[in-house]
């Protein structure tokens, strides 16, 4: 199953002219994730035709503006439109106080129920899992507590081999045990026939892992090992390293290397300072480093897989 990741925002603190604040879509099997919720996310839905009434969970990494002010009007848009079915968010436990002094201040009450879940960002936990993928959060270095998300789907079932399975006229009620791993026992010959003879493996289960924003840290490398996609912030270039330094962040290199370092499958850049407005040279730099990286831009879509 692969999973198409959409790029509504990837500016840092600011809004730029070609660049919206923080804010994906994960599409995985046609639901909808949203990851971050920047200034601007709802009207990036519509510019890129994104059915956000599909959206029924949002993951919001921490409370710097640039993550989170478009929550507010997507959640009073929901409203609006008349939604009745649920909304999970899983944020910093302060999100739910400002959600409510919002919907106080405004004596509003939401048709529907927006559930809360309130995200420990000093540990690695799963936050949420369903038959095809789990989502799990792990602490960032950053001003204000801030997560990472990994999103990985789940290990698939083996292939079964028709052909053995043909021949050795093994019964249909057989085949859900075989391709959960059991393996066979002929009652008619007494033959145990393993797994691993009657199966093929099933594809590696496609995981994308989402970085924003943290100073350069290696305290994460073991969660997001192997991962198929990386985003990671790249805030600075490397000339820029005292600022990054100072302010928690990352610079293109320190991206790269950790991409490296985690035996990542490909590197995405984002988050970018509003001081670039040609975003090639970081993306040189980093590819001194870690070569299959590319940029992220508004309205960028890609298939991870």
């Amino acid at each position: 199953m692969a999973f198409k990741l959409t790029i509504l925002g990837c500016s840092s603190a600011t809004p730029t002219l070609y660049r919206h604040s923080s804010a994906q879509i994960l599409n995985v099997n046609e639901r909808l994730f949203l990851i971050d919720c920047g200034e601007g996310a709802q009207i990036q839905m519509r510019k890129y035709h994104i059915k956000f009434q599909r959206i029924d969970h949002i993951f919001i990494s921490h409370l710097h503006g640039d993550h989170y002010l478009g929550l507010m009007g997507l959640l009073f848009t929901f409203h609006l439109l008349g939604r009745t079915k649920e909304i999970h968010l899983y944020a910093n436990a302060d999100l739910k106080k400002i959600i409510d002094l919002q919907i106080e201040i405004s004596k509003a009450k939401l048709f529907y129920p927006l559930i809360f879940h309130p995200i420990d960002d000093t540990v690695v936990n799963e936050i949420y899992s369903n038959n095809r993928i789990s989502v799990t959060t792990f602490p960032l270095d950053h001003r204000i507590p801030t997560v990472g998300f990994l999103f990985k789907e789940k290990e698939k079932e083996r292939k079964i081999d028709k052909e053995k399975i043909q021949v050795l006229e093994i019964p249909l009620e057989e085949f859900e045990k075989i391709k959960k791993g059991a393996d066979f026992l002929d009652k008619n010959s007494g033959r145990l026939y393993k797994n691993s003879y009657l199966t093929f493996p099933n594809t590696a289960p496609v995981s994308y892992a989402y970085c924003s924003d943290t100073g350069y840290t290696e305290s994460y490398l073991s969660v997001i090992k192997d991962v198929d996609l990386l985003y990671h912030e790249a805030t600075f270039m490397q000339d820029k390293l005292d600022n990054a330094r100072e302010k928690f962040h990352c610079t293109a290199i320190d991206a790269a290397t950790i991409a490296a370092k985690a035996n990542a499958g490909q590197l995405m850049l984002g988050h970018y300072s509003a001081r670039y407005d040609d975003l090639n040279p970081l993306l040189r730099e980093a590819k001194t480093v870690f070569e299959n990286t590319l940029l992220a831009e508004d309205g960028l879509d890609m298939i991870i897989e």
